[in-house]
């Protein structure tokens, strides 16, 4: 009988304890586990142990599942384990596995091995950023990060906004913490005075900021510090 593959979240920001985001439901499957392929062991062990899982750190498994992991042989020796009836736990860096996370080539292996994938409830930056934005929630695009050059970042931007009026889908993207001033610096010089913005950091943790306003409104206001902070940008 082959396991089960449950995908964990864990909380956004390091300062959020565990308990205080996620349901007390999930540390039943966790303590159930002693193998999880995550993006970090470091940061893994970490939350389990703050966590407060049954099994001693110790004694748990961790394979790593990130950036630098070939598709192909790689996944599929992760998730030998699962075939042969162990079952594992995805652990993300921040926010739920599987979106905008290695952890999905993991679930995809699975779900090609017939391989029961369960996901459970937790907080998700970009579902929490939609929710507060009071933008189209009934239909919008997460597009990862945009292009680093200026030029072609302001490309990127441009064909955002046409599609969020013409679509009328609101567009939500990401950008490396230390480079968040530069991205609205161009937001705010690129995109129409009328279209309205939405900035959400620090999700979930005691300095969270969440605003939605007009670019000329933007334009106008003294902008928040950005340096470090890990956000996500709507354009609506």
């Amino acid at each position: 009988m082959k396991g089960t593959l449950y995908l964990i979240p864990c909380p956004i920001s390091e300062e959020t304890a565990p308990w205080d985001v996620l349901p007390a439901a999930n540390k039943a499957v966790m303590d159930g586990l002693d193998y999880f392929i995550v993006e970090n062991t470091r940061t893994a062990r970490r939350f389990l142990s703050k966590a407060g899982v049954a099994r001693p750190i110790d004694e748990l498994e961790f394979r790593e599942l990130n950036e630098h992991t070939a598709a192909g042989r790689e996944v599929e020796e992760l998730i030998a384990p699962l075939l042969a009836g162990r079952s594992a736990g995805v652990i993300s860096e921040a926010g739920v596995p599987g979106v905008a996370d290695p952890g999905a080539l993991a679930v995809e292996a699975c779900h090609r091995h017939g391989i029961r994938v369960v996901p459970l409830t937790g907080p998700s930056s970009i579902v929490l950023a939609m929710m507060a934005s009071g933008l189209n929630g009934q239909s919008f695009a997460f597009n990862g990060y945009l292009p680093v050059k200026p030029p072609e970042r302001a490309q990127a931007i441009r064909r955002l906004e046409r599609r969020a009026r013409s679509e009328g889908q609101s567009q939500m993207f990401i950008e490396a913490p230390y480079r968040n001033a530069k991205l609205m610096e161009q937001l705010l010089q690129v995109l129409a005075p009328a279209t309205r913005l939405t900035l959400a950091m620090d999700l979930t943790a005691p300095g969270e900021f969440i605003a939605t306003r007009t670019v000329e409104e933007w334009r106008r206001s003294r902008l928040p510090e950005m340096q470090k902070r890990p956000a996500i940008f709507i354009v609506g």
